[in-house]
Order: C-alpha cells, then sequence, then structure tokens
C-alpha cells in the first residue's frame, strides 16, 4: 500500500484513523518538525555544512581535465602554532605509518639500545614503510638473531609484499612466497616484539592490543601527541595493530616534535621524549632507503634531495608527515623547525596526487631549492606515458599555502 499515512489510501485496517499508540508518535514527530521550523517557515539547518575541501593537484591530459585530487595541508611549530594551511587543519586522520617515528621510543626508553646493540640502521628500520627490499630483510634479520627471536613469530601478515616490483617479480621468478619479514610494517612489529622479549612477555600475543609491549607503544604515542592512552581513539591498521586518530593539526605539531625534540619548553611533559626521539630523528636520517626503499619511494628520494633538513614519512589513504629541522630556507634566514601534514582527501591510490602536492607544499615553505627540485622532478609532476615513451597525461600541483597571519591579519 502507498499513500499512508496522510496519503489517499488509507491503512486497510483502520479506516478512519491511525490507532491510538501510532496517533502519539505522529503528533510528536509534528510537534518536532514544529519546532525545528524558524519564524520564517524555512527548515533550520542540522549542522552547519563542512566547506568544499581544496584541490590540490589535476591529472591533466594534452590540458584536458580528467580528475582532481583535492586534500588539506597544515603546517604547524612545536606548540602548536599554525605556520602555513590549506583546507581543514581539523579535518581527523587515522595515523596508520606516519605513528611509526614515535613508537620506537617505548623501546629505547626501556633498554633496548642497549641491551641489543641496536645500530642507526636498525632503529630506522623500525620506524619504517620498507619495501621488502633483501637489504632490508638482512636488517632486521640480524636484529633478531641476537635478541633470540623468530622471526616466524611476526603477525604482520604478507598481503601484496614485497613493495619494491624487482624483488617482487624476482621472487615470483623463483618460486618464492614473501613471507612477513618482508612486509612493509615488520620493523614496527619488531619493536614490540623485542620489547616482549626485554621484558619477558609473552612473545606470541605481542601484536594483541591488550598487550603489555602494545601498551607501551600506545604510551609513546600518547606522549607526543600530548594526551594519555585512556583518550587515544583507536582503529585496527592493515597489518593488525592498533593506530590512532588525531586532527592534521596535530600530525604536523608531532611531526615538529620530531624535527626538533628539544625545542620544547622544560615544563612540557613531552620534553621527557627529548633524548629518545633525538636518536630516531638523527637513525632517520642517516637512513633515508631504510624509511622506504631504492625504487619509486617518496620518503628516501625526498630525504636524500633535501639531506639533513627534512624527515618524510607516509602512512596508507594518502597521509603524509613531514619533520622539517631548523634552519635556513630559501629567500628566508634561518627558522625554527616545523611539521607539516598533507592528506588527500580520495586516498590516492596511484600515489600521483601525494608525490604532486608533498613536493609543492616543500617548495613553498622553502625547504626545497632550485636543485632538489630538478631531482625530485619526477614525484613533483609525475607522468603516464604511452607504450612509445610519449607523455600521455601529468599531474600538476596547482595551490597555494598562505600564512596563517595574512589569512587572520
Amino acid at each position: 500500500m502507498t499513500g499512508w499515512p496522510g496519503g489517499a489510501i488509507a491503512h486497510p485496517y483502520h479506516a478512519s484513523a491511525p490507532p491510538r499508540p501510532l496517533r502519539g508518535i505522529l503528533a510528536a514527530v509534528t510537534a518536532t518538525a514544529e519546532r525545528a521550523k524558524p519564524r520564517n517557515g524555512r527548515p533550520r539547518a542540522k549542522a552547519r555544512a563542512r566547506a568544499e575541501t581544496p584541490v590540490l593537484v589535476r591529472q591533466l591530459r594534452n590540458g584536458i581535465e580528467e580528475s582532481v585530487h583535492r586534500g588539506d595541508i597544515v603546517e604547524a611549530d612545536v606548540s602548536g602554532r599554525l605556520i602555513r594551511q590549506l583546507g581543514d587543519p581539523d579535518r581527523v586522520v587515522t595515523l596508520r605509518s606516519t605513528v611509526k617515528p614515535f613508537g620506537v621510543v617505548a623501546l629505547i626508553e626501556a633498554g633496548g639500545l642497549e641491551e641489543f646493540d641496536l645500530e642507526p640502521a636498525e632503529l630506522a628500520i623500525m620506524a619504517s614503510s620498507h619495501s621488502g627490499e633483501d637489504f632490508h630483510v638482512r636488517t632486521i634479520q640480524s636484529v633478531f638473531r641476537r635478541a633470540g627471536v623468530s622471526q616466524a613469530l611476526l603477525a604482520c601478515g604478507n598481503e601484496g609484499m614485497p613493495l619494491d616490483a624487482l624483488t617482487a617479480a624476482r621472487l615470483a621468478r623463483d618460486g618464492e612466497k614473501a613471507s612477513p619479514i618482508r612486509h612493509m610494517c615488520s620493523g614496527q612489529h619488531a619493536v614490540t616484539l623485542l620489547l616482549s622479549r626485554l621484558k619477558g612477555w609473552d612473545l606470541g600475543t605481542y601484536w594483541e592490543p591488550q598487550h603489555p609491549a602494545q601498551a607501551a607503544y600506545r604510551s609513546a604515542v600518547a606522549r607526543a601527541y600530548g594526551t594519555t592512552p585512556e583518550r587515544l581513539r583507536t582503529a585496527i591498521d592493515g597489518c593488525g595493530v592498533e593506530t590512532y586518530a588525531f586532527p592534521l593539526r596535530q600530525v604536523a605539531q608531532a611531526y615538529a616534535l620530531l624535527a626538533d625534540p628539544g625545542a620544547v619548553p622544560a615544563k612540557d611533559s613531552r620534553r621527557s621524549l627529548a633524548s629518545a626521539l633525538t636518536l630516531v630523528r638523527d637513525a632517520m636520517l642517516a637512513n633515508p632507503e631504510m624509511i622506504g626503499g631504492r625504487h619509486d619511494r617518496l620518503d628516501t628520494s625526498l630525504m636524500k634531495a633535501a639531506e639533513g633538513r627534512v624527515i618524510s614519512k607516509a602512512g596508507m589513504e594518502a597521509l603524509r608527515g613531514m619533520a622539517i629541522l631548523p634552519g635556513q630556507r630559501v629567500d628566508t634566514n634561518g627558522t625554527a623547525g616545523s611539521g607539516m601534514a598533507v592528506k588527500i582527501e580520495d586516498g590516492d591510490g596511484y600515489d600521483r596526487g601525494t608525490w604532486a602536492a608533498s613536493v609543492e607544499a616543500l617548495r613553498q615553505a622553502g625547504v626545497l631549492d632550485s636543485q632538489a627540485l630538478r631531482v625530485l622532478a619526477r614525484y613533483h609532476k609525475p607522468t603516464i606515458l604511452d607504450p612509445h615513451g610519449r607523455i600521455g597525461a601529468e599531474s600538476i600541483a596547482g595551490f597555494e599555502l598562505a600564512p596563517v597571519g595574512e589569512l587572520i591579519g
């Protein structure tokens, strides 16, 4: 039946009126609707609509716009003061792999550096999303041998791994199945495995949220973000452990802390992280190929092109955190360290939007000079070639980061 209640066709069992219980429901609905009407008779908006996310990158084919990538960019200092932005600094994102540099702190503070005689390259891979190349595998295996931990305990899976296409092709040719140690998150999982070995905790359940190793990791992350573990908003990451959600402005602030851990005032609780985070920062800077890989990894390429000036760390769904170290920038005098967070709204399955936007954002912030931009050209303007090597399409970053002072002045 259609048109009931209130239409031309009445309910077959009550031709004259709705049943008594329904009368009350209809009256309540009518009263609610009347309260929602302002005096001019127009319905009230339920909530203020979120502003449309700005376009950061356009995919062009012979000048024809095929698609766009929208997103948000925030640069902040260690106090949380916004420096540059475009879009919504309060957009909530899951940290995914951008969390990794901060989680390593848990192992360092527990004495893991001394207990397992960890080298900077080994610290770096624990903060990485590595490509699963042989040198990555050897690095993690070396740590596990010294610690007496079996790589068979890794619970990160192996779906879609390794990321490195050449390594994946070789394994397929040889009929070899990639093991979890080639997963991009195996270094992160090594942190809590080693912590469990150090503390005598159960190794087989290290990945479960209630495990004390995960609690220690969670605590380190909470401290870096200036909060407590109880207040963290959590979700399950692709590798099976927890991830955490924060507004972009806090991601940028955390990366400003990574850029210059000693810049936090003495009374700030984050100051206790300075020693451990400095070790992580320096290890990442010294070993950029551990952070990503040797082929087509923007994090590694950025850190090599801007040697000693920036740490770049991507997370899934097109989030990237960048720690910009103190020092001179293009056309400016010396500046304090800062952090930058870039988020592409659509998840950027092709990487082109994230690549172009990240390089352009650093250019506008004065981090990349002309030489660095030449080295990063294929990331700055990603192209698609046809079978004959001709450029078929290219991704162009077209946005302007405005200093926040100019926006509100």
